[in-house]
């Protein structure tokens, strides 16, 4: 094996991608691996696949942030579209007539308070009302008189 190892080795090398190694990089020049090796080290290949791999990431995130975005931007028009021609229908009819412009309103406006990140309905607590709802229900204070004479915690002071 005296070959020499080609400038564009490193090329080949990353574009094996899970099947990277050494030995076929050697295997396809026909070099041998401990020539592949010593110009990896010289020339850092696992750093420079490193920080390739990491912009590919940085990229992909950025296309996959774009594309929900513009994702979640038709959505908002969609459902603005649906709430007019709701609120159109709503107008020129009757109260009685007006219930499918009443749900599609009702959709629309879950569906972007949904896009936004919002609670589509007001089932959401917040965490003060929890807070102050079990704290009033662990500090019940009992009367006297309404103390259970089976219960031995309660009659610590009677002993």
């Amino acid at each position: 094996m005296s070959a020499k190892l080609p400038s564009d080795a490193f090329d080949y090398y990353f574009a094996l991608g899970t099947e990277r190694s050494y030995q076929a990089v050697a295997d396809h020049f026909g070099v041998s691996k401990t020539a592949v090796v010593n110009k990896a080290n010289k020339e850092r290949w696992q750093g420079r696949v490193e920080r390739l791999e990491a912009k590919a990431r940085e990229a992909a995130d950025q296309k996959n942030a774009e594309s929900l975005e513009q994702m979640n931007t038709r959505h908002l028009k969609a459902f603005k579209v649906i709430q007019g021609k709701a609120l159109e229908a709503l107008r020129s009819m009757s109260l009685d007539s007006a219930m499918d412009a009443v749900r599609a309103l009702d959709l629309a406006v879950k569906g972007e308070r949904l896009t936004r990140g919002e609670p589509s309905d007001r089932t959401a607590v917040s965490i003060e009302d929890t807070i102050r709802r079990e704290f009033d229900r662990w500090t019940v204070v009992e009367d006297d008189d309404e103390k259970d004479e089976n219960d031995p915690a309660q009659q610590e002071g009677a002993l």
